[in-house]
């Protein structure tokens, strides 16, 4: 065994280069937003000396160990986060993420000076655990919050300047829930985890229920102990529950179910049935769905329910009058998308005959106008490649979070008639110079043939290293980042990510895989990965990399791969089944298929029937990159949350013991009190710094950033 602990860069460097880092680093940029000219002595970061009017002199250094004025803790600063974006009451909203404060988060709002006001007092923090993932978490009735605290998942009431009083009893989670004003309550999907209802399987209930919120008056004489507090049951009876919707008046419930092994991607029902005077459900009526997968339903002020479905292969908006479904408007591009988190809203009803939505292709998403009469469908010109959650304030204006390819994100209000943007909140203003961001090129390239035999390709997004100040040496071609979006049901947009940045502008090039399985391209190209889970995704991985080699874009022999969660599952089996990568970032990833069955919560628990196929001891062993040691034999190093339920820490502290017996060289990090990602800022900066270094000492090169020592165990001299 032996401590790995970088030593200072000695890769020359020249003086104005140094000095132009030096500005970067300390004249307030990455306060400030500046975009190209760093302050002071009117150095350029971009490579320009404006005070002499000549070029900057570029260094000849080894990929890799570039000096960059982003450091590991301007990582931790950009996790702060929104999420959540809803409109209440024509008033934004959102939640937003404090890593520095532990990954807690709080309900913010736009003060009376359009200034950003936090909402949610010390000691709490806005986040739900409803199927692990969470979803929405808070809502608003007139000056009342109602919110899900996460250290006990219990709603709270909060009131003007009160503390918030808790509402709901402790073992019951909440979300997505609706405001039902008639009755002054919410009706939300519950997680029932208490012991006695647990179902015959030993798994919650998830049921739809209504939660009465007391007002003033009643507050004091409520006993939020009590189990009628935790809500009146509307519908059970089925595996899992999403988006309950209420009619305009009140008189109608929609709502989607689904049952194991399906995923909400898979399978669900959209179900309607009436709301008796004393507010229990009629018999619920199956409206569309049971071969497709349905989502977001929404009523129309005139009573017609809106939804998403894909029977023609795309995930497109349907409407049902009560009797009859239509197609709004056919088209091959993707409305909605994977329902990890409960409460996506991708759409808005206008009131006026046309809905506000956001649709997807190729990772790609744009703001559209739809007319709901004539399917008519404009696209609204705007410099942005990703939306969040999409709402409507009280001027009419479309109210989401946005990210660009060059910027960071934001909280927009958008004009629809004229597309003009008013940016609401950006918690993280650029911090780097323009020039030295690298944008992604998104690429189309030939992969192993389907089933059939007929050819297939897949798609990423490339990044090549960018920094003006440097250059690799003569005749040498920089390192390669596979990098493995989790999910697996999932897409990586190309959208600036300071966590990009952070390896572009050391010199690696980075090349970011949206696999078979991958969302936005089409339900053919998405269950590509059904029943080829380690395959198809594997496949793809290495058919990038085979792709930018052919191109000469990256060196062949320093190729690493990196993924966390379903992500570390294709980058371990990558690393056991191929010879194709010399280096592996592993972030609490799946080794043992049937390991993680058997441990996984409920939500996950049938996945892998979808991924692999029903449950087979020889060929889950076959896909499960722990029972394949034999194929370990490059460098590995794994990050892991102790308190990760998604991904429990023995499924990497086996594939760890496993590589320490058989000496291959590997690091590993358990971080206490994490979960499945990581929010705490001092974890976020300790993965980053360790996983650089670490492809310092397998590639060969001396970062140029202090990073604090941590063992390696079976070093081995670095590639030539």
């Amino acid at each position: 065994m032996s401590p790995h602990r970088p030593s200072p860069s000695s890769f020359p460097r020249s003086l104005p280069a140094r000095r132009a880092l030096a500005l970067a680093l300390g004249t307030g940029l990455f306060a400030t937003g500046c975009t190209g000219v760093v302050g002071g002595g009117g150095d350029s970061a971009g490579g320009a000396d404006t005070a002499g009017g000549s070029p900057l002199p570029v260094t000849a250094a080894p990929f890799g160990s570039w000096a960059s004025p982003i450091a590991a803790g301007d990582l931790a600063k950009a996790a702060v986060g929104t999420s959540d974006v809803r409109v209440f009451d024509g008033k934004v909203f959102w939640r937003e993420s404090r890593p520095d404060e532990g990954g807690r988060q709080v309900l913010r709002t736009l003060g009376a000076d359009g200034q950003p006001a936090t909402l949610t007092p010390e000691g709490f923090s806005v986040r739900t655990r409803v199927q692990e993932y969470g979803g929405s978490s808070y809502w608003v009735m007139g000056e009342r919050i109602v919110f899900a605290n996460f250290a006990d998942q219990r709603l709270y009431l909060q009131q003007g300047e009160a503390a918030p009083v808790a509402i709901t009893p402790e073992k019951y989670q909440y979300s997505d829930c609706v405001v039902d004003a008639a009755r002054g309550a919410l009706v939300c999907v519950r997680e029932d985890h208490t012991e006695a209802t647990k179902q015959a399987n030993g798994e919650e209930r998830n049921e739809i229920v209504r939660v009465t919120v007391p007002d003033a008056d009643a507050l004091a004489a409520h006993d939020a102990a009590s189990t009628a507090a935790a809500g009146t049951v509307l519908f059970t009876g089925t595996d899992f529950v999403g988006y309950p919707r209420l009619s305009a008046d009140g008189a109608k419930l929609a709502f989607i179910a689904w049952n194991h092994p399906d995923m909400p991607w898979d399978r669900t029902t959209l179900h309607v049935a009436t709301v008796a005077a004393d507010g229990s459900l009629g018999e619920p009526q199956r409206v569309a769905g049971g071969e497709t997968a349905v989502l977001e339903p929404q009523w129309g002020a005139d009573g017609t329910l809106y939804f998403i479905d894909e029977t023609s292969g795309w995930w497109n908006l349907y409407a049902w009058d009560g009797s009859a479904t239509r197609a709004v408007a056919p088209m091959e591009r993707e409305f909605g998308g994977a329902l990890w988190s409960l409460g996506m809203q991708t759409y808005v009803l206008a009131g006026d005959g046309k809905a506000y939505v956001r649709t997807s292709l190729n990772a790609v998403d744009e703001l559209g106008e739809l007319d709901l009469a004539t399917g008519a469908y404009r696209a609204l010109d705007l410099p942005f490649v990703a939306f969040g959650d999409v709402s409507l304030d009280a001027q009419g204006r479309i109210i989401t979070s946005a990210a660009a390819a060059a910027d960071e994100g934001a909280i927009l209000a958008v004009t629809p008639a004229t597309g003009a943007v008013e940016r609401l909140h950006q918690p993280n203003a650029l911090g780097i110079p323009t020039d030295l961001v690298s944008v992604g090129e998104r690429i189309e390239f030939p992969t192993a043939a389907g089933p059939d035999g007929a050819a297939r390709t897949a798609h990423a997004t490339y990044y090549p290293p960018t920094n003006p100040g440097f250059r690799g040496p003569d005749g040498e071609k920089p390192p390669l980042i596979v990098t493995i979006h989790g999910g697996p049901t999932s897409v990586s947009k190309p959208t600036f990510s300071m966590s990009r940045q952070y390896w572009t502008s050391r010199g690696f090039a980075i090349v970011d895989v949206n696999y078979g399985g991958s969302t936005s391209y089409g339900r053919d190209y998405r269950k590509r990965l059904n029943g080829q889970w380690g395959v198809v995704d594997v496949q793809d991985a290495v058919a990038a990399v085979d792709f930018l080699v052919a191109q000469g874009k990256v060196d062949a022999d320093k190729v690493a791969i990196r993924g966390g969660s379903a992500g570390g599952f294709t980058t371990l089996a990558a690393l056991a089944f191929t010879d194709r990568f010399k280096a592996g970032a592993n972030y609490f990833g799946v080794s043992d298929i049937a390991g993680l069955a058997a441990t996984s919560h409920k939500f996950e628990s049938k996945y892998d029937v979808s991924l692999v196929g029903p449950p087979d001891e020889a060929l889950y062993r076959a896909r499960s990159p722990i029972f394949h040691l034999e194929g370990f034999s490059e460098p590995l190093i794994t990050f892991q949350g102790s308190e990760d339920r998604i991904v429990t820490p023995d499924q990497s502290r086996k594939i760890v013991e496993a590589l320490d017996a058989k000496g291959v060289m590997h690091a590993y990090f358990e971080f206490e009190g994490e979960q499945h990602g990581f929010r705490k800022a001092e974890n976020i900066i300790r993965a980053q710094e360790a996983e650089l270094a670490f492809y310092g000492a397998v590639f060969g090169f001396t970062p140029d950033d202090a990073v604090p020592p941590f063992e390696i165990k079976h070093p081995r001299p670095p590639a030539p």
